[in-house]
C-alpha cells in the first residue's frame, strides 16, 4: 500500500496535520503564538503578495521581534508540507514564533501553488521568488539578504532541499514575481523528512499502487514515475547536490510511515561525499512528525553557526521518541 496515494486513510489523517506540520504530528499539533508575547514582543503582517499576483497561494506572513538583537536580522523561511496538495503558509506560526522571540531573527511562512493546479517545477519557482522577494525587500524589514535559512516539511523540506542544492541552476530560477535581478541562493536548509530521491522513493514494482499517476509524486510530476525516469530525477533534489550545496540539517523518523529512513540517509551520504556540511538527527521510533525539546536546542546550534557566526559543535546521535 502506498501511503502518498490521495485515498490512503493516512494520508487524508495526516495531510493537514502532520505533513504541515514541522516537528509535529498528529498527537502534538504545532504550538500557536503566544497571544501575550505576540502582542507584546513582536508583529506580523499577512498575505503579503510576493509573485505581483492575487493568488492567496502566491503569499507569505512575517513575524518580526518589536526588540531586534541587530539592526539587521537574518531570516527563516519556512514551507509547510502537506504531499504538494494541502497545508497553507498559516502552518508556520507557531513553528516560527519560538525562534522570533528570541529576537534574533525574522520569520517568515511562505506559501506555493499546489496540485492538481499545477506540477513541477511550479512551487520550486514561487519558492525561489519568495526568497528573491524577501531579498529585494530587505532594507525594509531589517533583514541580512545574505542570512536566509529555509525550513521545511515533508513536501515543504522538498521544496526548501531543492533552494539549497539548486543555488547555481539559473535554469530553475523561473520567471515568478517582477525582482528577477535578485538570486534565490540560501545560507543554509533544515529538513523535517523531506523527500529527496524520487527513483527510490516509491518502489521498484511496476504493479505497485504508488507508481500510479494519482499518488502525491505522481500529481506533482504529472504522471508515473516509472514513465517520467528524467522528469522524477530532476525534481529530485539529491541529484542537484555538489561542493557549492549550503549546509543542512535533517532530522527523520525511523519509522516514519510516509517518507522512508533512507530518503535522508541517501542525501545525508551525497553531501558528506560533495564535501559539504551535513548533520542528519535520526528520531528513533517517531513517525512522520514530532516534537522534541533536544532537537530544538540542536537547531539553535545550526541555526546559530550559519546565521549569526557562533562557534558550536552540533551532536549527531540519535534522540529516542519523547526526548
Amino acid at each position: 500500500m502506498n501511503p502518498f496515494r490521495p485515498n490512503s486513510p493516512l494520508v487524508w489523517s495526516l495531510a493537514l496535520l502532520s505533513l504541515g506540520s514541522l516537528a509535529v504530528n498528529a498527537e502534538t499539533p504545532p504550538a500557536p503564538l503566544p497571544a501575550t508575547a505576540s502582542a507584546a514582543r513582536f508583529e506580523s503582517r499577512k498575505n503579503v503578495p510576493y509573485a505581483d499576483t492575487e493568488d492567496i497561494l502566491q503569499q507569505l506572513d512575517i513575524y518580526q521581534p518589536k526588540q531586534r538583537a541587530s539592526k539587521k536580522l537574518p531570516v527563516i523561511v519556512f514551507f509547510h508540507g502537506g504531499g504538494w496538495r494541502a497545508g497553507n503558509k498559516a502552518m508556520g506560526s507557531g513553528i516560527l514564533s519560538r525562534l522570533v522571540l528570541t529576537e534574533q531573527f525574522i520569520g517568515i511562512s511562505a506559501g506555493y501553488r499546489l496540485t492538481p493546479k499545477v506540477k513541477w517545477p511550479d512551487p520550486l519557482y514561487d519558492c525561489k521568488a519568495a526568497v528573491r522577494w524577501i531579498k529585494a525587500h530587505a532594507s525594509e524589514l531589517g533583514a541580512d539578504p545574505d542570512r536566509i535559512a529555509v525550513w521545511g516539511s515533508s513536501a515543504g523540506a522538498h521544496l526548501a532541499s531543492l533552494l539549497g542544492t539548486t543555488g547555481e541552476q539559473k535554469d530553475l530560477e523561473g520567471l515568478v514575481g517582477k525582482h528577477l535581478d535578485q538570486n534565490s541562493k540560501i545560507r543554509c536548509v533544515v529538513n523535517f523528512f523531506g523527500p529527496q530521491n524520487f527513483l527510490t522513493i516509491l518502489g521498484e514494482e511496476e504493479s505497485a499502487p504508488n507508481n500510479n499517476a494519482d499518488s502525491a509524486v505522481g500529481m506533482l510530476l504529472g504522471g508515473r514515475v516509472r514513465d517520467l525516469p528524467e522528469l522524477a530525477k530532476a525534481a529530485s533534489p539529491l541529484f542537484y547536490v555538489s561542493a557549492g550545496t549550503v549546509p543542512f540539517l535533517s532530522a527523520h523518523g525511523t519509522k516514519d510511515p510516509l517518507v522512508p529512513f533512507e530518503q535522508a540517509q541517501e542525501l545525508h551520504k551525497a553531501l558528506r561525499k560533495a564535501g559539504v556540511e551535513s548533520t542528519l538527527i535520526e528520531m528513533t521510533d517517531a513517525g512522520h512528525g514530532f516534537r522534541s525539546p533536544e532537537l530544538d536546542a540542536r537547531i539553535d546550534q545550526f541555526l546559530g553557526r550559519h546565521l549569526l557566526g557562533k562557534t558550536v559543535e552540533i551532536a549527531a546521535t540519535p534522540i529516542p521518541k519523547g526526548q
